[in-house]
């Protein structure tokens, strides 16, 4: 990680340099922060998970919970422990090309999956009566409250701050390769320490599951 924040530093301080780095990707050419393509799906996913609430189907809250929840935890441990460490060890212009391509999607992808994952999993727990105090392992429903409460405001408030930021400093024409490493360094840690708690949720589910 550190020879690839030295890279990101000297790219900063010779800007020729940086060009030539940024060049093959495109620097300062415009490309999509959302993919508009994929809005309709998102609108679709969402217009599905206010049906199931506003029906209070048992079967499909189940299903946008346990979905949407297998889909998050599957990014989350992917990005933390699969490719952050790939990520890190990129050159400057593999990792602008990368980055260019990916974050978009997630843009779009981890709010998505969040909202679905807390919203479906709160009105089910509500709808079978885990909410209630008198509730055998009501502690381990509010420990799961908890850590996805987490982990939530990580992914929203870290996580795609750090990847919008990315994406808007590659768009312009001389992208400043220290703005970029910091971001990206944020961005692999914080992904790092969600994929370490989604490991803490799936014991609490598996608890829950199985008592």
């Amino acid at each position: 990680m550190a020879d690839v924040v030295v890279a990101d530093v000297r790219v900063a301080e010779h800007p020729g340099a940086g060009a030539s780095a940024a060049g093959p990707v495109g620097a300062g050419k415009p490309f999509p922060i959302v993919p508009l393509g994929g809005l309709p799906v998102v609108a679709v996913v969402l217009g599905g998970l206010v049906a199931a609430i506003a029906t209070n189907g048992l079967w499909a809250l189940d299903a946008f919970h346990v979905v949407s929840g297998a889909i998050w935890t599957t990014l989350d441990l992917f990005l933390g422990f699969v490719l952050g460490p790939i990520l890190g060890r990129l050159s400057v212009p593999a990792r602008m090309e990368l980055t260019k391509r990916l974050m978009p999607k997630l843009v779009l992808i981890m709010p998505t999956v969040v909202l679905c994952t807390l919203a479906a999993g709160f009105q089910l727990a509500r709808h079978v009566g885990d909410l209630s105090s008198s509730y055998s392992h009501h502690g381990w429903v509010v420990a799961s409250f908890i850590v996805v409460g987490v982990m939530a405001l990580v992914a929203i408030g870290l996580l795609e701050p750090a990847n919008v930021a990315v994406l808007f400093e590659l768009r312009k024409p001389q992208p400043r390769g220290e703005v970029i490493g910091a971001l990206m360094k944020r961005f692999i840690y914080t992904a790092g320490v969600t994929g370490a708690m989604q490991v803490a949720t799936l014991v609490i589910m598996t608890r829950l599951a199985t008592s």
